[in-house]
């Protein structure tokens, strides 16, 4: 009975990836259209759970297509519904919305000068991740099957989502707290699509990993308390600072010798070390933070465990004490492998199959994993580089550069993933 499971559902899939629905015009209409609300959203971006101006102009939008739409989820959040003309499954697409703290240094006519405060600071304000792209692509999305309500099956919710690069110090936000809102509630969603455009990836092309694509991303602060001393007599104290390189040192030890790397890759970064006054005084205490990156659950629970017992027993052999604090940024964006592998007949109709490129995982981390913790969810990466382009910049750069041309596939992949996740 398995196996004639099976053989239905790849039938099905075929049946669907022949046969999709053909809105080429759709597509070549809309492509201007994203391209100029792309470039408005990049003139003018918005910090983290302060995206007002972004998310009034995604609501007007999606109000003037009939939509039903609901504001002020998490702060800033914009859900739309849409309804198709024949019953059926429920689908979720996901974009981000929000800016960083970045100085733009590109030349581009639509480049932002925008500036702001952050943690106390005047800032730049700068979409270096693309998110503006991400926002464009789905306002397009809602376009094309709004004019398209006869070719859904099911519904379809549109959820632009604030702060996912972190919600400000104080402040709840991003993913988690739309999923602790009901985002994923009232129609219950059966599952959910992303992308992430990346600029060093060739437009034209698409990423994806199946299962951990993206490191569950992990903070922690440990600190170190020693004796205060003169620094010409440290046999008369106990130095925090030493064992605080002891400490570091031991930490990359559970990288190196305790976590299996054939399996996922991890990683342990100290960031930032805050100790001392002055030259000649060995200092009362230290204070280290830094991040955990890890990509596999029983890899996360064995570091966080070993990472608390390392850190106590070093400073206790040097004659101090010392804690280890860790929280949750993010989890692992984990692409289900049976949804991953109904999907990609899908992207290699609107790509090319050779434009489907499987990858390796990424050590950076995504909040969308909070949806894919309720719910099955497919995520992957879009090409936003220049082709032949022999300099492209990183994400969070002030030279970050997203060729537009690639946004037109984003726009295809997204809703043909859309129609034929409905219709299987």
């Amino acid at each position: 009975m398995r196996k004639m499971n099976t053989l239905l559902l790849f039938l099905t899939t075929i049946t669907i990836w022949a046969q999709g629905p053909n809105l080429e015009k759709d597509y070549a209409a809309i492509e201007s259209k994203v391209i100029e609300w792309r470039h408005d959203i990049h003139q003018n971006p918005e910090l983290s759970n302060r995206e007002f101006k972004t998310a009034e102009k995604i609501a007007t939008h999606l109000k003037s297509l009939g939509i039903e739409v609901t504001t002020g989820v998490a702060h800033t959040g914009v859900v739309g519904v849409l309804k198709g003309d024949q019953p059926g499954k429920v689908v979720a697409l996901r974009a981000d919305i929000d800016a960083l703290p970045v100085t733009e240094r590109n030349d581009l006519p639509f480049k932002s000068t925008v500036t702001s405060e952050f943690l106390g600071e005047k800032v730049g304000v700068m979409h270096a991740c693309g998110h503006d792209t991400h926002t464009a692509i789905l306002m397009g999305v809602a376009e094309i099957l709004a004019n398209n309500k006869d070719k859904i099956k099911g519904t379809v919710k549109f959820i632009f989502q604030p702060a996912e690069e972190g919600a400000p110090p104080g402040e709840e936000g991003g993913a988690l707290m739309m999923v602790k809102e009901g985002v994923l509630k009232n129609p219950d969603v059966d599952a959910i699509f992303g992308l992430h455009i990346n600029s060093q990836t060739p437009v034209g092309t698409i990423r994806y990993k199946i299962g951990g694509t993206m490191a569950a991303a992990q903070s922690f602060t440990i600190k170190v308390k020693g004796k205060q001393s003169h620094g010409s007599q440290p046999w008369s104290g106990v130095d925090p600072i030493l064992i605080s390189a002891k400490i570091i040192d031991g930490l990359q030890t559970i990288i190196s010798r305790e976590a299996n790397l054939t399996n996922e890759a991890a990683v342990i970064t100290v960031g930032k070390i805050k100790s001392g006054v002055r030259f000649n005084i060995i200092p009362e205490s230290a204070e280290m933070l830094g991040t955990i990156r890890t990509l596999d659950y029983d890899m996360k629970d064995h570091i966080n465990k070993r990472m608390k017992e390392m850190v106590a027993d070093i400073a206790k052999a040097y004659g101090g004490e010392a804690t280890c604090e860790i929280k949750d940024a993010t989890d692992i964006t984990f692409n289900v492998p049976e949804l991953a592998r109904q999907m990609l007949p899908t992207l290699g109709r609107v790509a090319g199959d050779k434009n489907v490129i499987a990858q390796k995982a990424i050590t950076g981390a995504e909040d969308f994993s909070y949806y894919q913790r309720d719910v099955p969810g497919f995520f992957f990466f879009l090409g936003g580089m220049t082709p032949g382009n022999t300099e492209s910049y990183p994400h969070h750069t002030p030279d970050f550069l997203i060729d537009d041309a690639g946004m037109q596939l984003g726009v295809k992949a997204m809703t043909e993933l859309t129609l034929d996740y409905l219709n299987m």
